[in-house]
């Protein structure tokens, strides 16, 4: 069963973490994803530009309209997914618990359909 576990954050958050912090976290996420890697899980990973650099589109009445950034504000933001091929809802939903954006943060894990 295919998963797309989104991983929220706060944008520029890891400014705000030390150097030995922000090791620390590229550590668990390197592990992880060596983990998906060797066993078969992962099918693809990206990490997303800030909310900035994102153009919204819109098609009203056959017209397009584009606008900069997202249109809603919020604290949170979508900031990179994995998409895994496991045997369980219950594998996505410990791989997104042991990501670690879970701890500060938010993951959703959605099934691909």
């Amino acid at each position: 069963m295919k998963y797309m576990i989104m991983i929220y954050n706060r944008p520029r958050f890891l400014e705000d973490l030390s150097e030995a912090e922000r090791t620390e976290l590229f550590g668990e996420v390197d592990a992880i994803i060596k983990e998906l890697t060797e066993s078969g899980e992962l099918l693809g990973t990206e990490a997303l530009a800030e909310p900035a650099a994102t153009r919204t589109v819109r098609v009203r009445d056959g017209v397009p309209a584009i606008t900069d950034g997202p249109f809603i504000e919020a604290k949170e933001q979508f900031a990179g997914y994995l998409l895994v091929d496991v045997t369980s809802e219950e594998r996505a939903l410990d791989i997104a618990a042991r990501w670690p954006d879970a701890k500060l943060f938010a993951m959703e894990v959605r099934q691909v359909i």
